[in-house]
């Protein structure tokens, strides 16, 4: 009797483990839908490996570009204060030739005369 018991309690076990086996089977092979289940998949990026001649390449163009951005703030403010300039020296060159223009006229000087050439030393 005691070896029926024991017979009868190993295959009760081997049942149980044949059915959990065929039930892990079972989830394995089953397909999620995309409601059922959610799937992250990581994706870890590393930065480029760079030589310390690359890293001085980059560096570099990054210097230079903020030295354009500078130059060109720098040459947009030069020239308009250079076009201020070049506008007042050319009003003050029109009242110039309009006063040269009046003493001309008063001293009775031809404008469009000849000038004497200048004498040389010997």
């Amino acid at each position: 009797m005691k070896t029926k018991k024991n017979l009868l309690i190993i295959g009760i076990v081997v049942v149980v483990c044949l059915a959990t086996a065929q039930f892990a089977l079972s989830l394995q092979d089953r397909h999620y839908s995309a409601g059922d289940n959610y799937r992250v998949e990581q994706e870890i990026t590393t930065p480029e490996y760079q030589t310390d001649t690359g890293r001085v390449i980059n560096a570099y163009e990054r210097l230079m570009d903020r030295y354009m951005d500078l130059a060109e703030a720098r040459t947009g403010a030069d020239c308009q204060t250079a076009t201020q300039k070049l506008e007042s020296l050319d009003a003050k060159l029109t009242d110039l030739s309009a006063r040269l223009s009046r003493i001309e006229k008063a001293l009775g000087i031809d404008p469009n005369s000849q000038k004497p050439e200048p004498k040389t030393r010997k």
